[in-house]
């Protein structure tokens, strides 16, 4: 690896993967930015991401939800390019269905499986016990499976919190450089930790966001979700920058034989 200091960042270059910045996420300008992205078109993106979610979620292990998410990063990466875009583009993310499936199996398997197996066996142990005790568990039996669960859901959180930090940028680094699965994880590890704790921070924002949305009767959270993914790949633009854009025209026509391009 090699790096370089360039202002308040250090530039980080990998043999085989996108260059980044490190500490360059700024979690209040993210939000900023991302409102001012999507703003004059904000119910397409609410559509857009209501669907999404809709269809990624019909699919156990999340295995339509990575084209999804690929679909929705694409659409904002052209947004921020000022490339044409409609409610169809979300569909394009199933062009990256085999990357973005790999993408979400790695996240998605190591944290599920010991999650719902860690809470199977502690609902498990907990029937028994009750079955034993006559359905009365003992003061003793509900004081320590209580503090067993708050200390499991403690942690389920701040592994919960790690994994968003860490595979932050996997999906964008899939659509936007072409990466596979494998090498769109490698690389968002790298620069996740590289701005690991503003990441953080912007993770602790889009929840507090979320959350607000939430207390809406739940109708807020699809209006607020637009605005976090779009938060999101505005840090994709301040760690990584956008490639450049292949469906973008020259910027001068093709020369005739014998003259010079200016």
């Amino acid at each position: 690896m090699w790096w370089y200091s360039g202002g308040r960042s250090l530039f980080f270059m990998t043999p085989n993967l996108p260059s980044f910045n490190a500490h360059a996420v700024q979690p209040v300008e993210c939000l900023k930015e991302g409102w001012a992205l999507i703003k004059n078109r904000y119910w397409l993106y609410v559509g857009v991401t209501l669907v999404g979610l809709l269809i990624g979620g019909l699919v156990p292990l999340g295995i339509l939800m990575g084209p999804m998410m690929c679909g929705i990063y694409l659409m904002l990466l052209q947004e921020m390019r000022g490339r044409p875009t409609e409610f169809s583009t979300l569909f394009k993310g199933f062009d990256y269905f085999i990357e973005s499936l790999i993408a979400t199996l790695i996240q998605f398997i190591p944290v599920f499986v010991p999650f719902y197996a860690i809470f199977g066996i502690g609902m498990a142990s907990f029937i028994s016990h009750q079955q034993k005790a006559g359905g009365q568990p003992s003061t003793a039996f509900m004081a320590t499976f209580s503090a067993g669960m708050a200390l499991f859901v403690v942690f389920a959180i701040i592994i919960g919190i790690a994994i968003g930090v860490l595979f932050s940028f996997s999906y964008p680094l899939i659509v936007d450089r072409r990466l596979t699965g494998l090498q769109a994880i490698q690389a968002s590890f790298k620069a996740a930790l590289a701005n690991f704790w503003s990441l953080v921070g912007l993770l602790l924002l889009n929840g507090l966001l979320g959350l607000a949305g939430a207390f809406c009767c739940y109708i807020g959270t699809f209006l607020v979700t637009p605005i976090i993914f779009a938060a999101l790949a505005c840090a994709y633009r301040q760690v990584f920058g956008l490639a450049p854009d292949p469906s973008a025209p020259p910027p001068y026509p093709p020369a005739n034989p014998g003259t010079i391009p200016p």
